[in-house]
């Protein structure tokens, strides 16, 4: 769809995706093959080693960069993926939160080295009740961040993202989201999991364990990397692992799902029924707005 969007409207594409970032992690994050980025130029892919940082002020500084050279070309810009941290901070800004303490970061993430995840978040959730609401019980990335700002400032997250308040956009956007009902993407993500190990998944994850990254390094924390890397390593069997990840990715599309319904200003189309319907609603957006800002892109 994306491919489609962008070859219509003469534009480029801006990856919205927190896992294709990294250098590596291809097959198993459904990176746009070479032959799909000769199609369309991409943007954001491959920006740091799969064991390296890698947070939304990084992103967004990476992709308005992307955009204001994609602008400068005369070409409009198709931004494309689910990570919505990233979208909402590419619209709305950053929340002016205090910088990471990577100190502070080593004792919580040694705290839930010891007691587990799901204890680190419930003492957020005596914290700063409302971002442990938001927060996945696993999502240790964002559970450590709510309790850093919390504990750095005395102030919880939950009120430094409420008082920034997200403003307006930057640029003129129009937000589409993708709604397939339940039922039929179950089918789709096993049906790509599938498609995934076919292209040659666990090789890929053999490469990244001979380079020894941590077992807390970012690769592993992409859904099914950790799951394959117990197959590679002897660990665990193929079908349970592909059964994890089919059931991990499908809870990560119901949390997708939570996130954008709750975002203003999102366009929703089925892209199966109405692929033609939303392709024309992009394409009738950026013609309108270039009319209406010739010199600033769409």
């Amino acid at each position: 769809m994306a491919l489609d969007l962008a070859e219509r409207l003469d534009g480029e594409i801006v990856s919205a995706d927190s896992r294709q970032v990294y250098r590596g992690l291809d097959i198993g994050t459904a990176k746009p093959t070479p032959g799909e980025q000769a199609r369309v130029r991409h943007h954001g892919l491959d920006l740091a080693m799969p064991d390296e940082a890698f947070d939304v002020a990084r992103y967004r500084d990476a992709a308005m960069a992307a955009i204001h050279d994609v602008h400068a070309r005369g070409r409009a810009v198709v931004v494309v993926g689910g990570t919505g941290l990233y979208v909402r901070a590419l619209l709305h800004g950053l929340c002016p939160a205090p910088p990471r303490a990577p100190r502070l970061r080593a004792v919580l993430a040694a705290w839930a080295g010891r007691e587990g995840v799901p204890a680190l978040h419930r003492r957020l959730a005596l914290v700063d009740p409302s971002a442990a609401m938001r927060i996945h019980v696993n999502d240790i990335v964002r559970i450590v961040r709510a309790l850093e700002v919390a504990f750095l400032t005395g102030r919880r997250l939950s009120d430094w993202q409420q008082e920034h308040g997200f403003g307006a956009a930057p640029f003129e956007a129009l937000t589409i989201g993708l709604s397939i009902a339940p039922a039929r993407l179950a089918v789709r993500i096993a049906e790509r999991v599938d498609a995934m190990l076919a292209s040659g998944w666990l090789d890929e994850v053999r490469r990244l364990v001979t380079r020894g990254y941590d077992a807390d390094a970012p690769v592993w924390r992409t859904l099914g990397y950790a799951e394959m890397r117990a197959v590679v390593e002897g660990r665990g069997a193929l079908d349970v692992a592909r059964a994890q990840t089919i059931l991990a990715t499908r809870r990560y599309a119901k949390r997708q799902r939570t996130w954008f319904r709750r975002e203003p200003d999102v366009v929703w189309h089925d892209p199966e029924t109405d692929r033609a319907g939303l392709l024309d609603a992009a394409a009738t957006f950026v013609h309108t707005a270039c009319v209406a800002n010739p010199e600033g892109g769409g």
